[in-house]
């Protein structure tokens, strides 16, 4: 099963695809899609359906594993991401994926151990359990993470 994790940012979203096979966890791809200096709402929004479109074009994931909102951003940025997660659901539900949420609690659990884990012990855990040669950028292994997280308790109910 290859699963496609999302890390939604109205500045950089990560995203990240594992394989799952039994009990084994392979690398398939990451990367960021980041937004350019001073571009309108609109066209950030677009640049991450295309790119994610892209990406469930070219490697067909049975399923999306996105990060929920955390909320001790401001309101501001809770906005941005919550139009961000819109995006990422859309592009989803466009190809035919299922999309399951996960808070940063549970992602973090899941991959460090403790749900408060810093962005380097995720991205260091990340490394280790996906036997990456460097480490991953940390919006990247954020997506990584939740794809890894979906991979270990694969939940049931889709948004």
């Amino acid at each position: 099963m290859l699963i496609l994790g999302i890390d939604p940012g109205s500045h950089v979203t990560g995203y990240g695809i594992v394989e799952k096979k039994g009990n084994y966890l392979r690398h398939v791809l990451h990367g960021e899609i980041k937004a350019k200096k001073d571009s309108l709402l609109s066209a950030m929004l677009i640049s991450i359906y295309q790119k994610l479109t892209e990406v469930i074009t070219e490697t067909s994931p049975q399923a999306i594993a996105l990060e929920n909102i955390f909320y001790g951003k401001n309101v501001r940025s809770l906005i941005k991401q919550a139009q961000v997660r819109g995006v990422v659901i859309f592009a989803g539900a466009d190809k035919g994926l299922n999309v399951f949420e996960y808070s940063p609690l549970e992602v973090k659990k899941a991959v460090v151990g403790y749900g408060r884990a810093e962005k380097r012990q995720v991205q260091v855990m990340v490394k280790a359990i996906l036997k990456l040669p460097q480490l991953p950028p940390a919006d990247a292994a954020d997506a990584l993470a939740t794809a890894i997280c979906h991979a270990n308790f694969l939940k049931e109910q889709s948004i």
